[in-house]
């Protein structure tokens, strides 16, 4: 939801840190779920232990911003979306986002739920509860 409410059309990527890594892909205003955080970041531990509450803990405050910007900078190569947008709770932690990166919103959800059931508005259509956060 928090993906659909925060797309602002063409193809974006959604990397949600929290406890793990959810993700999602939107392409044209149609959403594809990924599962971007069980694949592996290093020979121990999937991107979903590196860039969750966890990683955040072991890595520690000066490593872990290092490692979310090197993940999104591989995401980015990889999947070629023209957008990349980061929410969730651990983003609190990142004082700078990687080049080319928005933060989003958890109300961006409830955008995202109206978004789903209005099926006479376009999926990118401008924001009108963006004022409320």
């Amino acid at each position: 939801m928090q993906a659909f409410g925060s797309y602002r059309g063409g193809k974006m990527l959604l990397l949600s840190l929290g406890t793990g890594l959810k993700s999602a892909l939107i392409v044209d205003g149609q959403i594809m779920a990924m599962e971007l955080g069980h694949l592996l970041g290093s020979k121990r531990h999937g991107y979903e232990d590196l860039l969750g509450k966890c990683g955040g803990k072991r890595l520690g405050k000066n490593r872990w911003p290092r490692k979310v910007q090197a993940v999104v900078e591989d995401f980015r190569a990889a999947l070629l979306p023209d957008e990349i947008v980061v929410g969730c709770r651990q983003t609190k932690r990142l004082k700078k986002l990687p080049p080319r990166t928005r933060r989003v919103n958890n109300a961006d959800a409830f955008l995202g739920g109206f978004r789903l059931w209005d099926e006479s508005a376009p999926a990118n259509s401008p924001n009108p509860y963006k004022d409320l956060s």
